[in-house]
């Protein structure tokens, strides 16, 4: 954000918000009354090109966005190492800028996944070009002389100018007003390479349309000179803020003068972090002719290359839900994954095939665990591992073994690699898979690595969440340890624990101690209005009582069926302010929340404690949450 906003900060269109693309609309008419009136064969190559341009850009840019995150997260490469919050994806989310932005852990605000306006910008002034210069609409698809001319003119004066208004961006009148929301961002992300006021941007379009103009004015323009120029200008501004260094060192030893010719990531970084040097745009040659390259930009260069194996504390190892929950991973959509998974929103829905496609490429080819976060807190390192299956793919009973083999090998894998603690999240530790991860355990019983379920936290979080003057409770929760847990501790209590199925009930009544079995009763009758409940369907929560507290204890939210209820959140916890680079949401849960499974790893690797957590094993229930209040975790309601 600017610290003092200039004119022409705000984009015209941004009071528009998700209607913002229907300035598009006279490029759609246009084209449209065009075909109705003379068919398809009226349209020059010129006009065909420019709807189909601003979305290839679109698919151009998010695969560098999710290549960046993935790269970071996993990659010794990685130049600046250091987090980036939701803060930063808020500002750079394009909707406007405001001279403030809120980190709100409540965040519902429905923006949609932002198309550049930058290149909205560029769509409309070609469309213009196009009714304003007839000349192009008989332009030839490719001319290789235009395509001289446009890198000539390029290297000489488009990087020229370019490298002198950037310097005078620096300056602190124009610093102050407009480019300082581009240098917010210390840690690059290829999105942040057009995160710029409107009127920069407006100056960027006119230095890059000198090439064309000077092609149109020639007579050698061509529609694909003037597609790979703009495709040459977004590959290298994404490729100079994605913060891993990808350059190789080969290129330039066989053509040492190209180190003038392009810029590396790392070069680039350098201008963030120094702010006073490396302003070329992508050729370096100015920097050197006016002594403004930084001195360590060989040296950083080298050793991003270069790079350090770096081995993580703790694996969480999850997998995606349904088919549109691969945008909400963190090396998916930026602002989806920013904001709580929710399906509801219709935008998600247009994103359906691509999904479908994504879920059966990942069915077929999918063969191992791939890394998709990487945290800090303090000294301890973690990453999030995700197996490249779906929740419907673990209720299929051929799919148990091959599951199962995932699971195995990311295991071995992390034991490999030296990493401390592994956990289960979400639906790789179902007792009916693995048994709580007890299959693993018994097959390689001298695991370096530990395996840790979370039953124990999250027990606690879900027994510190049940008010302390509670008489009664419902149990809807199956036979599952963590629901053994609950009964025996709120029975212990002296808390009634009311049940109406049966064969649970006789199951859980011959673990409790005999002198509190009693507050364990069997009945359908004078049902409370406080339920501890697993996975119910519909019909079960429409017999809940007015007010009924829903309180569940599964990784999954229940559906909010009832407005006259109240939902409480799955067994999560507030995350310390120590824990860095979180700018995506753990699934449905609000801004820096994580799971309790989640949690309970982590503590595992603070505490250094010894113990596999799986199968039939707990974690002390009271050792666990204070432990996890110790480092700072917080719960997210008080008793």
């Amino acid at each position: 954000m600017a610290t003092r906003p200039g004119p022409l900060t705000e984009w015209p269109w941004h009071r528009l918000g998700n209607f913002k693309y229907v300035v598009m609309a006279p490029v759609v008419a246009h084209g449209a009354r065009r075909v109705m009136r003379n068919g398809w064969g009226d349209l020059d190559i010129a006009f065909s090109l420019i709807l189909p341009s601003l979305l290839l850009r679109m698919i151009h840019n998010q695969i560098w966005i999710s290549l960046s995150r993935y790269q970071t997260a996993r990659s010794k490469h990685r130049i600046v190492d250091r987090g980036i919050e939701f803060d930063q994806v808020d500002r750079e989310r394009g909707c406007h800028l405001n001279t403030h932005t809120h980190n709100n852990n409540n965040n519902n605000n429905k923006q949609l996944p932002p198309l550049d306006d930058q290149i909205l910008f560029n769509g409309l002034v070609f469309y213009a070009g196009y009714l304003a210069m007839p000349s192009v609409r008989r332009m030839p698809v490719w001319r290789t002389d235009g395509a001289v001319v446009t890198a000539l003119v390029h290297t000489g004066p488009v990087e020229f100018l370019y490298y002198w208004f950037h310097r005078a961006l620096h300056h602190h009148f124009l610093y102050s007003r407009y480019h300082s929301h581009h240098h917010a961002s210390i840690v690059t992300e290829p999105i942040t390479s057009v995160i710029h006021p409107f009127a920069e941007h407006v100056v960027y379009f006119i230095l890059f349309a000198i090439p064309i103009l000077s092609t149109i004015y020639l007579g050698n323009v061509s529609a694909m000179g003037i597609v790979g120029y703009i495709a040459y200008i977004d590959f290298m501004n994404n490729m100079g803020h994605c913060n891993f260094e990808l350059v190789p060192e080969w290129i330039f030893q066989i053509f040492p003068p190209l180190k003038y010719l392009i810029y590396t990531p790392s070069f680039h970084s350098l201008h963030h972090t120094q702010f006073r040097t490396n302003y070329s745009l992508f050729m370096p040659f100015y920097d050197y002719i006016y002594n403004t390259m930084d001195k360590s930009s060989d040296e950083l260069y080298e050793s991003s290359l270069k790079g350090t194996e770096e081995t993580p504390d703790l694996v969480h190892l999850t997998h995606m839900t349904n088919l549109q929950s691969a945008y909400h991973l963190r090396i998916g959509i930026a602002s989806i994954a920013s904001k709580p998974y929710s399906d509801s929103a219709w935008y998600m829905w247009t994103l359906w095939p691509l999904a479908w496609l994504s879920m059966v490429l990942a069915w077929i080819y999918g063969s191992s665990a791939f890394v998709v976060e990487r945290i800090k807190l303090n000294k301890m390192k973690m990453q999030t591992w995700a197996l490249p299956r779906y929740n419907f793919q673990y209720g299929l009973t051929w799919e148990r073994e091959p599951i199962n083999d995932l699971i195995e090998k990311a295991i071995l894998d992390a034991d490999m690699k030296g990493v401390k603690v592994i956990s289960l999240g979400l639906l790789n530790q179902a007792k009916q898979l693995n048994g709580n991860g007890e299959l693993f355990r018994q097959k390689y019983p001298k695991l370096g690595v530990r395996i840790v379920d979370g039953s124990g936290l999250a027990t606690a979080v879900v027994l510190k969440s049940i008010p302390s003057d509670a008489k009664k409770v419902f149990l809807r929760t199956g036979t599952s340890k963590i629901a053994r847990a609950i009964a025996i501790a709120l029975c212990d209590r002296g808390v009634q624990v009311i049940m109406n199925e049966k064969e649970v009930y006789h199951m859980l009544k011959s673990q409790i101690p005999e002198n509190r079995a009693s507050y364990l009763k069997l009945s359908s009758d004078n049902v409370p209005q406080l339920w501890i409940v697993h996975n119910i369907d519909d019909n079960e929560q429409k017999m809940a009582p007015k007010g009924t507290i829903f309180i569940p204890i599964s990784q999954f939210p229940l559906k909010k069926l009832r407005k006259d209820c109240t939902y409480m959140s799955t067994p999560a916890m507030r995350i310390p302010e120590e824990m860095k680079n979180i700018h995506s949401c753990e699934n449905w849960l609000p801004r820096r929340v994580m799971s309790a499974w989640h949690i309970a790893g982590i503590l595992h690797a603070l505490e250094g404690w010894n113990m596999h957590e799986c199968g039939d094993e707990m974690m002390d229930i009271e050792k666990s949450w204070s432990a996890a209040i110790r480092h700072g975790f917080l719960p997210l309601t008080k008793a």
